[in-house]
């Protein structure tokens, strides 16, 4: 069982769309992860901005993010 990835700002737990942006602007080996309010007050982007890249991402076919069935 996968050890649950969690914010390091608030240690809210993060699904694997929030991972996969984290790895997308942080690159693959990063060790310290944020929350979608958390990276968009680090990345000073719009939650609303970082929820468009991830439907972005989906659309390209990135692996990093889930897809709906």
């Amino acid at each position: 069982m996968e050890k649950a990835i969690k914010c390091c700002m608030c240690e809210s737990k993060l699904d694997k769309n929030t991972v996969g942006l984290n790895k997308k602007f942080h690159g693959r080996k990063l060790t310290k992860h944020f929350c979608m309010s958390c990276l968009s007050v680090h990345l000073d982007i719009s939650l609303e901005d970082l929820l468009a890249k991830i439907e972005d991402f989906k659309r390209q076919g990135c692996a990093l993010f889930e897809r709906e069935a």
